[in-house]
């Protein structure tokens, strides 16, 4: 990584920009990030404008400290970014955390999106701006549960007049960060997928609901789907899909193993595969059995005829990909119809985003 150095602006206009930095026409023309290509990856280009600032990460990299401009206000860093990759980053000053106000796509209202140039697109998807307000499903189920305990808001949503259910863990990143429904609007529309009923599941443990526990299967099976019945939502209920990212397609899959008559489709993105109950290093879970529990339970051949399944995970994810590797094929072994795909991220939402609508679609077919 190197930046700029103060008092000659040769290196920002290598990014495309131009004027003096700091100043009033510079800022009038900045659009960030900016790259160029250097050795098969990028050289990213990050502007803040303000006081002192780091640039942090959701799962790709450490924060790192911006660089400032001579004397501006102008702060910045260039940093490395390999080929195909996108990500959730925000600028922190002080207990704060910023959208960057350069960069047209936003996830939220603290954070944003960057791709690199060669990422492929993810249509459905629109590119909203950190002040967006997402539209919420008008329909709201209020579910005090007995097995988990708490209460939680779930909204529901008929996509073209309603169809299968499509219940989507980690509901609220779904609904507050990342605008799922407009993008399966979009698909339903294109002809792309069938029409659905989503159905947005937030967690409120999410480290102990999704560790493959049966208790949050069997609350959903016994409390929230008479709730979705009972809602009037127009839904199929007996044809439930699953996704799940990370810890969630952890909990989607062994859903499917354990709860075979309740859920036979899933879409899982990162699915953390590599989760023992019995980890030895909490500090590096990743360095413990390939598989983990899931490929334990696999080797026992259970039958899986009736499932189908789209496995998902980041091309970055290297440490993530034995561990996944592994439980694709112990899946299929047993039978069940499986598809996997690598997408052109880490372990981040941003990139799961066009395999969610493109599996929920094939679990469907």
């Amino acid at each position: 990584m190197r930046g700029p150095t103060p008092g000659t602006d040769d290196d920002f206009v290598r990014f495309g920009l131009s004027g003096t930095p700091g100043t009033d026409d510079f800022w009038a023309a900045v659009r960030t990030p900016a790259f160029i290509p250097v050795d098969g990856g990028w050289a990213a280009l990050f502007l803040w404008r303000g006081s002192g600032a780091s640039l942090g990460f959701e799962s790709w990299s450490d924060p790192m400290a911006l660089r400032r401009w001579g004397d501006t206000d102008c702060w910045y860093a260039e940093m490395r970014m390999s080929a195909r990759l996108r990500v959730t980053y925000q600028f922190l000053s002080g207990d704060e955390a910023y959208a960057d106000p350069f960069n047209p796509v936003g996830a939220g209202g603290d954070r944003s999106v960057a791709a690199t140039p060669d990422t492929p697109d993810q249509p459905h998807w629109p590119a909203l701006g950190a002040d967006a307000v997402l539209p919420l499903p008008r329909a709201r189920i209020r579910w005090a549960s007995e097995r988990l305990g708490g209460r939680r808001t779930v909204r529901v949503h008929p996509v073209g007049g309603g169809g299968p259910l499509v219940l989507l863990l980690d509901g609220d990143d779904w609904l507050y960060l990342h605008p799922a429904m407009t993008a399966f609007e979009s698909a339903v529309a294109s002809g792309e997928m069938p029409p659905v009923t989503l159905v947005f599941l937030p967690a409120k443990d999410r480290e102990t609901e999704f560790a493959c526990r049966s208790e949050l299967w069997e609350a959903v099976r016994d409390e929230l789907l008479p709730l979705v019945a009972e809602s009037g939502v127009p839904a199929t209920p007996d044809r439930l899909v699953v996704a799940g990212q990370s810890l969630g397609g952890l909990s989607a899959l062994h859903a499917a193993l354990e709860f075979p008559e309740l859920v036979s489709r899933v879409a899982c993105q990162s699915a953390s595969l590599w989760w023992s109950a019995d980890a030895t290093d909490p500090a590096d879970p990743l360095a413990g059995p390939v598989g983990g529990t899931l490929a334990e339970r696999l080797r026992r051949r259970p039958d899986l005829s009736g499932l189908r399944v789209a496995f998902d995970v980041g091309e970055h994810e290297t440490r993530m990909l034995p561990h996944c590797a592994l439980v694709e094929e112990l899946t299929e072994r047993a039978g069940a119809t499986v598809r996997v795909s690598r997408s052109a991220s880490g372990h981040d939402r941003a990139g799961w985003r066009h395999a969610l609508l493109r599996d929920v679609a094939w679990v469907l077919a």
